[in-house]
């Protein structure tokens, strides 16, 4: 039986000033899980144009599905800087293709049989994409995994858009920054980081939540265990992408049947590869998938 995971909301082009990739966090995502034998799609939209036709090739390069449509808009671009420890600051474009996805028969039946889906905020600033992606988890089977990437750009969320979307979840990804952001949006400032992943999990009746803090290590919370992971010591090329990879292999690894603490190991060594490497899709070594098979 086929295991079909997607991550829907932005598609776009990381703008480093000497280069520039492919990225967006759930075009990312569905790249790392599919290289783990899963069938990844990218849903988003792109532009009629040359920046649009180059997503089109490089997903052909790296044997991604996709259902991107062509809109009027331009096609996604973000600018991209670095500081001394390779950590990225954003600046993302609007009215982009990606704000304007439309709903289509393709994906209704996509829909229907995928296991897993991720998607964030970002997506979210234009009703457009908004109405697309909640109408895409609507329609997933019951049993499906829904991974909230929470995904905190610029201005571009608010605590009720925050709330709406883990009440379509089962599956938080939050990363210590982002805790702090929504303990100011909820009023949470006096718990602390772990009382905040544990309250939302219980508020929301999420499966699990995973929590990540750099160099500080990890944490996947459920209702039932807490696992701790220490993140590796590696050199750093960059950070873009890292936590989207985390998530892939994290999702690739229950989808097999691993344990959270088997796929928890897994993730932390992936999203510690992916930052020795410069991007956010790089190709996995294939040590990775041994317990996949």
């Amino acid at each position: 039986m086929k295991k079909i995971i997607v991550g829907i909301g932005e598609i776009l082009w990381d703008i480093f000033p000497n280069r520039k990739v492919l990225g967006g966090a759930p075009a990312n995502f569905a790249y790392h899980a599919s290289q783990f034998g899963l069938e990844g799609y990218a849903v988003s939209a792109i532009g009629k144009d040359a920046l649009g036709d180059e997503i089109l090739e490089s997903l052909a390069e790296k044997s991604l599905n996709y259902i991107l449509e062509q809109t009027d808009y331009p096609t996604g671009t973000v600018q991209v800087t670095l500081n001394q420890a390779g950590v990225p600051k954003y600046e993302i474009c609007e009215e982009v293709a990606w704000d304007y996805i439309p709903m289509n028969s393709k994906m209704e039946k996509l829909a229907k049989e995928t296991k897993a889906l991720t998607f964030g905020s970002l997506a979210q600033r234009n009703s457009v994409s908004r109405n697309t992606i909640n109408c895409f988890l609507d329609l997933l089977p019951d049993d499906a995994f829904r991974i909230f990437d929470i995904n905190l750009r610029q201005h571009y969320y608010s605590k009720e858009l925050i709330h709406q979307s883990l009440l379509k979840s089962n599956i938080l990804k939050i990363n210590e920054e982002e805790v702090t952001a929504v303990s100011a949006l909820f009023g949470w400032s006096e718990l602390s980081e772990t009382e905040i992943c544990r309250k939302i999990l219980s508020d929301y009746r999420l499966l699990l939540v995973i929590l990540t803090r750099g160099t500080e290590g990890s944490f996947v919370f459920t209702p039932y265990e807490t696992s701790f992971q220490e993140t590796p010591k590696v050199e750093v090329a960059d950070t873009v992408g890292a936590g989207d990879s985390f998530t892939g292999a994290f999702i690739a690894a229950l989808l097999y049947g691993l344990s959270i603490q088997e796929a928890h190991q897994l993730a932390v060594k992936v999203s510690a590869y992916v930052c020795t490497q410069h991007g956010a899709m790089p190709k996995l070594p294939d040590t990775f998938f041994e317990k996949m098979k």
